[in-house]
C-alpha cells in the first residue's frame, strides 16, 4: 500500500509540471497571434507615413483633412457623400501629377523664385511674371523620367486612400478579406517599387512646395 501511494505521489508529481507547461505553451501561442496582428498594423502605418512624403504636401493635407468629413466619418449615409468622395479622390489624383510635373528655380536677373510647369518645350512659368529667356526654359523641358514620376507619385496617392479607413468605409461597408489583405499589402508594395524606381531613376526637379536648389 506504502509502495502504490508512493507511485500515485509520484505520477501526481510529473503531471503537475507537464500541465502547467501546457498552459503556459497556450498563453505563448495566444501572444504568438496577437503579436503579428499588431505588428503588421505598424508595419502599414509606417510605410502609409513613409509614402505620404512622396505626395505634394498640399495633397496630402488637403485629403487628411477633407476625407472624415466629406465621407461623414467614413459612414457614407447619403448619395452626396461618396459623390463628393468621389469628387477629392479624383481631384487629388490629378492634382499629384500635375505638381510632380511642376518645376522651380532661381531667375539669375531678379533672384525671385520662379515656378513653372515642365512642357515638351521647356518650362512654362506659371508665377505671372515675365517668362525666362528661351534657353532657361530649355533646360526644364519634359523629360520621359517626369511621366514615371508623376505615375509612381500617382500610385502612391492611391495607396495612401486605400490606407484611409474613411473611404475604404464609404465604398466598402463591409469589409471582406479581400478587401483587408489589399488594404494592408498596398502601402508596403507600393512603398517598395516607388522606392526603388525613384533611386533607378532620380530626378532633380523641385515642384511647388520643394525647396530650390542649385543644378
Amino acid at each position: 500500500m506504502a509502495t502504490n501511494q508512493l507511485l500515485i505521489a509520484g505520477a501526481g508529481d510529473q503531471r503537475s509540471p507537464l500541465l502547467s507547461n501546457a498552459g503556459g505553451e497556450e498563453d505563448h501561442s495566444h501572444k504568438a497571434e496577437a503579436v503579428p496582428s499588431r505588428t503588421l498594423l505598424q508595419v502599414v502605418y509606417k510605410s502609409t507615413a513613409d509614402l505620404a512624403n512622396y505626395l505634394p504636401t498640399g495633397t496630402t493635407l488637403a485629403f487628411h483633412v477633407l476625407a472624415p468629413v466629406l465621407t461623414d466619418g467614413g459612414r457614407c449615409a447619403a448619395t452626396a457623400n461618396r459623390a463628393m468622395t468621389s469628387a477629392l479622390l479624383l481631384v487629388c489624383c490629378l492634382s499629384s501629377i500635375v505638381l510632380t510635373l511642376t518645376d522651380s528655380f532661381t531667375d539669375a536677373t531678379t533672384g525671385r523664385v520662379r515656378y513653372g510647369l515642365a512642357t515638351r518645350r521647356g518650362l512654362l512659368v506659371i508665377d505671372g511674371l515675365p517668362p525666362p529667356a528661351p534657353a532657361v526654359a530649355a533646360e526644364y523641358r519634359l523629360m520621359p523620367v517626369d511621366l514615371l514620376h508623376a505615375l509612381m507619385t500617382l500610385l502612391v496617392f492611391v495607396a495612401v486612400a486605400l490606407a484611409n479607413r474613411n473611404v475604404v468605409s464609404c465604398f466598402y461597408p463591409i469589409e471582406s478579406p479581400n478587401v483587408a489583405q489589399v488594404v494592408a499589402a498596398a502601402p508596403v508594395v507600393v512603398g517598395l517599387v516607388v522606392s526603388a524606381v525613384f533611386v533607378a531613376f532620380p530626378s532633380t526637379r523641385h515642384g511647388i512646395g520643394f525647396p530650390v536648389t542649385p543644378k
